[in-house]
């Protein structure tokens, strides 16, 4: 089983602090996954220079909106850095239209991609929460077709649901996203903007989070999946010690 770790480049300062702290982790975390957010300065890809590659692999992420396949900057970037791997998302428009952006469907760009990069390791999202299990499963099945090989998820919160995907993503390398929530006010926010229904013995403080991602570990392994974590704003030191990494 792969696991990786997603680092959001804040600031290089921020990402240096992060992934120092990943090298304190046993060598169970193999991959090193990076956003690309629009309103920081640092752009994902920008981030291979900082990681030891001999180590981990590197997937950044690139967002379809940001990209006009006809103008070639996305291959630029590919071969520029020499990039075997990249993960493809759609992404959100900015807020209040303060940045230009492409009607670019990434269902188009992956295909584009793959016809560009025969041999590139190319990963999709999907997202458990967005619509009904079998629009999501169509959509994948979309992905598949134009050449996506692997998947990395949205978090998942409810075990049960891993169960459903898992059947569905057999023979595809697929991600398990763990994101921990250790307060309210972002139980509320994953609520609202990214429509998560939360099983019922769900609590956001550290015990519970902690417990959940051991227990997808351990699930993922014995479906042939992989996870992710995205450790966005907590005491990682707190949270990884009782992380049981090797399964």
């Amino acid at each position: 089983m792969n696991i990786s770790f997603e680092i959001v480049p804040r600031s290089l300062e921020a990402f240096d602090e992060q992934y120092s702290f990943v090298q304190t982790l046993d060598n169970s975390i193999n991959i090193i996954n990076v956003p690309d957010i629009q309103r920081f300065d640092t752009r994902s890809w920008e981030l291979a220079t900082r990681v030891d590659r001999s180590k981990y692999r590197f997937i950044p992420h690139f967002r379809a909106i940001d990209f006009k396949i006809e103008s070639g900057e996305l291959y630029r970037i590919i071969e520029e850095y020499a990039l075997d791997s990249v993960l493809l998302v759609s992404g959100d428009p900015p807020e209040g239209l303060k940045r230009s952006f492409y009607n670019t469907d990434v269902v188009d760009l992956i295909r584009a991609v793959r016809q560009r990069f025969p041999n590139l390791h190319i990963y999709a999202g999907f997202d458990p929460h967005r619509s009904g299990v079998q629009d999501e499963c169509d959509y994948i099945q979309r992905k598949v077709d134009a050449g996506a090989g692997g998947f990395f998820s949205q978090p998942f919160y409810d075990s049960r649901m891993i169960d459903i995907y898992a059947e569905h993503m057999q023979d595809l390398e697929t991600y398990i996203g763990i994101s921990p929530i250790t307060s309210k006010a972002s139980m509320n926010y994953w609520e609202v903007k990214n429509k998560v229904k939360f099983p019922k013995s769900f609590r956001p403080d550290y015990d519970w989070n902690v417990e959940f991602a051991n227990s997808v570990i351990a699930l993922a392994a014995a479906h042939g999946l992989n996870v992710y974590f995205m450790p966005i704003r907590i005491d990682l030191a707190r949270y990884f010690a009782e992380i049981k990494l090797g399964g």
